[in-house]
């Protein structure tokens, strides 16, 4: 039987992952697994450690493992903490030795779009064979792309074979958010669903609602549900870089935003991007400057 079927034993904690639940993640009962189901909880407990930013404490739990995908989850936890070069190089390396493995694929594919290598993360994935977390994580890095095209096309084989999982959901919503239109509002059904049902909200839907209703031009909505959000108390970075990115569109000034993203997570992808757009206009403001003098 499949684990994560409606059926089977993980299917209550990888829904949990997913709908970003993470501390109940972390506070799964796993005593009465078998014992090959062991190590995929083990997993996504650690994956929901590090969510909830507590990768220091990741990385030290598995120093010295052996097993490759807890391996995987020290290079996770090494990436979240600004050690990509390190991260990178261990996932790399298992990648060639564990490609098989459906864990080595998820995580290290995480790892491998993180540090923008879209291709070897596409490379690693596209060995899967049914794996719906690998499917999602397609998807996310075709969007990363802009391949709306490509991630649809995931999205609608995935649908024929998994029907009515959370994960396709989840991810047909990411994709109906690029599309525009009448996607916008199908694709906040699925969030309102989950972020305002008390078994299943969390921060994770609570902000996924939140960019829901911005793209819809609802920002007094918006600010409700990341309000909601805050209120939880985790997951505290992506409440704030979005907060940023409500502030700028609302006219506001984001500045006291921004400091705070920089405090409970300064390697946030928000900050380095505009690390790196700041970059960029400052070299091209000195090349015209030179040009002007």
């Amino acid at each position: 039987m499949d684990p994560y079927s409606a059926e089977g034993e993980l299917i209550n904690i990888f829904n949990f992952f997913h709908q970003g639940q993470y501390q109940e993640v972390v506070d799964f009962d796993t005593s009465s697994l078998s014992p090959e189901n062991h190590l995929p909880a083990r997993l996504l407990q650690l994956r929901a450690q590090i969510q909830l930013g507590h990768a220091e404490d990741v990385e030290a739990d598995v120093q010295g493992e052996k097993e490759p995908a807890l391996i995987a989850v020290g290079a996770l936890a090494q990436q979240t903490l600004g050690k990509g070069e390190s991260a990178v190089s261990t996932i790399e390396k298992l990648a060639a030795e564990h490609g098989d493995n459906g864990a080595i694929q998820v995580i290290g594919g995480t790892v491998l779009a993180a540090a923008g290598k879209f291709e070897d993360a596409l490379a690693l994935l596209s060995r899967q064979e049914g794996n719906l977390e690998a499917v999602a994580l397609i998807v996310h890095i075709h969007l990363q792309q802009n391949r709306t095209d490509l991630a649809l096309k995931e999205v609608n084989a995935a649908r024929r074979w998994a029907q009515d999982n959370l994960l396709v959901n989840l991810a047909e919503a990411w994709v109906g958010l690029r599309q525009g239109g009448d996607k916008y509002q199908q694709s906040f059904y699925v969030f309102e669903e989950l972020a305002q049902a008390p078994a299943t909200s969390s921060v994770q839907s609570l902000v996924s609602q939140a960019v829901s209703e911005l793209h819809l031009g609802r920002t007094e909505e918006a600010q409700a549900a990341l309000d909601q959000a805050s209120s939880k108390g985790d997951n505290e970075a992506a409440v704030v870089a979005n907060q940023t990115v409500l502030d700028t569109i609302s006219g506001r000034d984001a500045k006291l935003s921004l400091e705070k993203l920089g405090t409970v997570a300064p390697h946030h992808q928000l900050l380095t991007d505009i690390a790196e757009k700041e970059d960029l206009f400052n070299k091209a403001a000195a090349k015209y400057r030179s040009v002007a003098a």
